[in-house]
């Protein structure tokens, strides 16, 4: 038979004590904290899957953010189209008006000086910049892709227009795991090669020609290709539309992968209150009764054993 020791009922006491004090410890600071897991011996699977989802919600965190700056960069494009279009739309409307045939030449004149004026600001459309970077040179956005010369009058030459080029790179925007939608659009897509009839700063400086020799013939001739020029315009800013839609529905999944990874991280790391309230104070009830039968097994002393 096993001799049972007093010392071996102070150490058990000692034991139990410690255990229970441990538990009680551990409730009140998750209790404190919120969270289930605070160390990893808390829950090693947990938090396994807890880091899982922390670097999922970091991904989705940026991919975002790029679906954001994606959604304002096509924004931003479709406003500078518009402006373009109601430019050209304005064209036509002068071209139409000189083409009558009845116009003097000083009337001619003055439409000339507005074909000059909306040059210089289609221009400075073909130069907008979003946040520092140059919309319409693909990825060499830092550099200006229409950088004309100024004429003695203050206008543009663009007599060298025929040699420009813009960069044709497209800018990639990473919106997803392995998904990249291009979201820039060139100058060339916009206004045309350099050498082609249909540049709408080619029809520009041909319509002026024809304005300042007084030929209807050579003004009427330019409708064609500011036509042209508008539908591919109009074609432009439908891609634009497309690409905006697509890009606005991977941001709504965006967000709901994200509330779904929320929702999961919250259930492995975060605390149930009522559970734990529940569980310290049942806690607290056997700690304080080990301490009240602790006290009856250590309260003997030798002066007790040789009564």
């Amino acid at each position: 038979m096993l001799r049972i020791t007093s010392n071996m009922m102070n150490s058990q006491l000692m034991l139990n004590l410690n255990r229970n004090a441990q538990s009680m410890n551990n409730t009140q600071n998750q209790l404190a904290t919120g969270r289930k897991l605070n160390k990893p011996s808390d829950d090693p699977v947990g938090i396994t899957y807890s880091l899982r989802y922390r670097g999922e919600l970091a991904s989705n965190d940026q991919y975002t953010k790029n679906v954001d700056s994606a959604l304002s960069w096509l924004d931003y494009n479709d406003t500078v189209l518009g402006q373009t279009g109601d430019v050209i739309q304005r064209l036509r409307e002068l071209t139409v008006q000189a083409a009558t045939g009845t116009n003097p030449q000083s009337a001619l004149d003055s439409i000339n000086k507005e074909v000059g004026q909306l040059k210089e600001q289609l221009i400075d459309i073909a130069n907008s910049t979003l946040n520092g970077k140059y919309i319409f040179n693909g990825e060499a956005y830092n550099r200006k892709p229409y950088d004309f010369p100024k004429n003695p009058d203050g206008t543009s030459d663009t007599s060298s227009l025929s040699t420009l080029t813009t960069d044709t790179g497209l800018i990639n925007y990473s919106v997803g795991d392995s998904v990249q939608l291009p979201i820039n659009m060139t100058g060339t897509d916009i206004f045309g090669t350099g050498a082609d009839p249909t540049n709408i700063f080619n029809i520009m400086d041909s319509l002026s020609a024809a304005l300042k020799a007084g030929d209807t013939a050579a003004i009427s001739g330019q409708l064609d290709k500011i036509d042209s020029r508008m539908e591919r315009i109009l074609t432009s800013r439908a891609e634009l539309g497309a690409k905006t839609n697509r890009i606005e529905l991977m941001q709504n999944r965006l967000g709901d992968l994200n509330t779904n990874l929320t929702d999961l991280q919250s259930k492995t790391e975060d605390a149930d209150y009522a559970e734990l309230i529940m569980r310290s104070k049942v806690q607290e009830n056997i700690y304080n009764a080990s301490l009240s039968a602790g006290s009856k097994i250590i309260q003997p002393s030798l002066v007790d054993f040789l009564r």
